[in-house]
């Protein structure tokens, strides 16, 4: 296997590196080209320092190209580390990205060479890979052999709930007391006279207020408005038109009257919808807005065929009364032996 290392991302194919993705055990939006091109440009909405370096690290095979290691140093000083792109505050799920059957040996190889070519990387830390990817076993398995001391360790809860065929069966399998709830909140949402409704952004000349809107929503928790700095309304943003364009934003509002009390920014991937951040207007908490919006969603979840509804990292109470069951992604440290 021939490796070769990248500094720009116009020096990788983007078409090659989606068809790896899409044939990866890892398959999410936050490993497509765009997606973390974009993040990139932004460093994450200002988490990582403008000095930081790019290592596009791509291993071909028989002359095809088999293999992604999508990473960056967020220094340029001696003792510096390798992380994943992405990392860590808005990409929920990250992966070395590789043809299963070539990822031993991918793996096998990109420790060899980091160790060999970047005598200057001291360790790695990667983060938010999937429980079940066998990144994980890899590294563990080759990374003494290349002169590197592992440590693989839990780093957040990713709750998902593996949907019914309908809502009816849906319900049923979730708590009682929260199906009584469910269905009474959407009863009176339906029921009032304040005219409750929900919908989708569909229209592009309508995008750029809603996402206004959006972050406005987000603004009323402290810890949202706080996470909203400049730069990462504009990686926000970024994201929100590209997920958009690729045809896989599901962006949705609760509106009593005229009035936008809720909304959920997801990203509608094959089978699974993945729930990327909401905001919630508390003037209205009498509706639980947050709560019928994510039972619409989740509902129009199962009339349109997913399998998933994932909810991805935090372990809020809420995504368990909702018959969400419980993952991790783990975080991979590496260490110079």
């Amino acid at each position: 296997m021939e490796l070769k290392i990248f500094d720009h991302f116009t020096d990788i194919d983007p078409q090659g590196w989606n068809a790896l993705v899409k044939q990866n055990e890892t398959d999410v939006p936050f490993l497509k080209y765009e997606y973390l091109k974009r993040w990139w440009e932004f460093k994450g909405g200002g988490e990582w320092p403008e000095n930081s370096n790019l290592f596009l690290i791509a291993g071909c095979s028989g002359g095809k190209p088999v293999g992604i290691a999508p990473l960056f140093s967020p220094s340029d000083t001696a003792g510096r580390k390798l992380m994943l792109l992405g990392s860590v505050e808005i990409s929920d799920y990250l992966d070395i990205i590789c043809l299963p059957e070539h990822k031993p040996e991918f793996i096998r190889n990109l420790l060899d060479f980091v160790t060999k070519d970047l005598p200057e990387i001291s360790h790695m830390d990667l983060a938010n890979i999937p429980q079940q990817s066998a990144t994980l076993q890899f590294l563990e398995e080759f990374a003494g052999e290349a002169g590197w001391r592992s440590d693989i360790q839990s780093a957040y809860h990713t709750p998902a709930i593996r949907l019914a065929d309908d809502w009816e069966a849906y319900l049923a399998g979730i708590d009682k007391k929260q199906r009584h709830e469910i269905r009474r909140k959407m009863r009176r949402a339906q029921e009032s006279s304040d005219n409750i409704h929900w919908y989708i952004v569909k229209e592009q000349e309508k995008l750029e207020s809603e996402i206004q809107a959006f972050f406005s929503l987000m603004e009323m928790d402290a810890d949202k408005k706080k996470f909203l700095t400049a730069q990462m309304r504009v990686q926000m943003s970024e994201i929100i038109r590209w997920a958009f364009d690729e045809g896989i934003l599901q962006f949705s509002f609760l509106q009593v009257g005229q009035s936008k009390a809720a909304a959920y920014l997801c990203f509608d991937y094959g089978k699974h919808l993945l729930v990327y951040n909401s905001g919630f207007d508390y003037q209205f908490s009498e509706y639980s807005p947050g709560w019928v919006l994510l039972s619409y969603l989740i509902q129009h979840a199962i009339e349109t065929g997913k399998t998933h509804f994932d909810f991805m990292r935090g372990d809020e109470t809420y995504k368990y009364r909702f018959g969400a069951e419980d993952g991790f992604v783990m975080r991979a440290l590496l260490t110079r032996a």
